[in-house]
């Protein structure tokens, strides 16, 4: 069971969306008028007027399953499970249709709901994606559900586009983190598979902020590809990767537990060899990494009379 949340400005988009798909079924509704697609559009549209001042007034979750547990997700359990994780992540006292679709051979099915509930007020969204996944993991334990076993696992030839690309960005992050010891390897590795890495930093300052991969007509944040992809997890990451190798070379030359001289020169051998390995283009590199921990470093905060820093 996976929980996607998403929020957008347009209810005639995303109820057009999840009531055109063939053979879908409305599991259930509240609050709106279901004469045809247009007036539950008009429903949602009227009370999402009581807040104006809310730009993103469209709450939509897809609820996913694995194709498992299809002989168990009846269109009443299926309805449960919903019903369940809306009240879980206090999705209460508002407008909601639940849509079930069978274009795909896992299970799932599509919760929209109005932002703004009965009483004019907005539906809160903070923390939204942590309670998400502890919702979702309690209710796959509280019933027996599959759980997911990774994008790694992704059927990438059924995806479309942006999704195609993403997964492709996903795999080759993966890839870096697995060889790259500091930033210049991790940037140059992705170099080589066509994506592009750029850092947001906040405001005038060279804090880093954030970091966003592009590849062809695509860019994405690093956490929209992965919560572990963000700049600070990517950056403990590569600092990971740099201690292990530091200390393997330690391990590798160590007069104290060599008996005669050539052992000595074996391990002297090893701990250069190693060193090379990893640095196939010293001035490239030491270029790169140079600029990449000037951006990095952040400026000496001016104190400055009347004003908060």
């Amino acid at each position: 069971m996976i929980g996607k949340i998403i929020k957008g400005k347009s209810f005639k988009g995303c109820i057009s969306y999840v009531l055109s798909k063939e053979n879908m079924k409305l599991l259930d509704s509240e609050g709106v008028f279901l004469n045809d697609t247009n007036s539950i559009i008009n429903s949602f549209y009227m009370q999402s007027l009581m807040n104006p001042n809310l730009s993103k007034s469209v709450g939509h979750i897809p609820l996913a399953y694995s194709k498992d547990d299809a002989p168990k997700l009846t269109d009443a359990f299926m309805l449960k499970l919903a019903k369940e994780y809306m009240q879980a992540m206090e999705i209460e006292n508002t407008q909601y249709i639940i849509v079930r679709h069978s274009d795909r051979e896992h299970p799932h099915c599509h919760i929209v709901f109005n932002r703004v509930n009965n009483d004019g007020k907005t539906i809160s969204d903070r923390n939204d994606h942590f309670r998400n996944e502890k919702v979702t993991k309690a209710l796959k334990e509280k019933y027996g559900l599959t759980f997911g076993v990774g994008k790694e696992k992704v059927k990438t030839h059924r995806l479309k586009e942006p999704d195609k690309t993403k997964y492709e960005i996903h795999k080759a992050i993966q890839t870096a983190l697995k060889s790259a010891k500091n930033w210049s390897q991790f940037k140059n590795i992705l170099n080589q598979s066509g994506i592009e890495m750029k850092l947001k930093y906040k405001g005038q300052t060279n804090e880093v902020q954030g970091i966003s991969f592009a590849k062809g007509d695509y860019s994405f944040k690093g956490s929209e590809i992965d919560r572990q992809f963000s700049f600070s997890k990517i950056d403990y990451h590569l600092k990971q990767n740099s201690r292990e190798q530091e200390q393997g070379a330690h391990q590798s030359f160590n007069p104290a537990h060599s008996h005669n001289q050539s052992s000595v020169l074996e391990n002297v051998g090893a701990a250069l060899g190693g060193l090379f390995d990893i640095q196939p283009d010293v001035s490239q590199d030491d270029s790169d990494e140079a600029e990449l921990r000037r951006q990095q470093k952040p400026k000496k905060k001016e104190k400055r009379k009347g004003i908060k820093m």
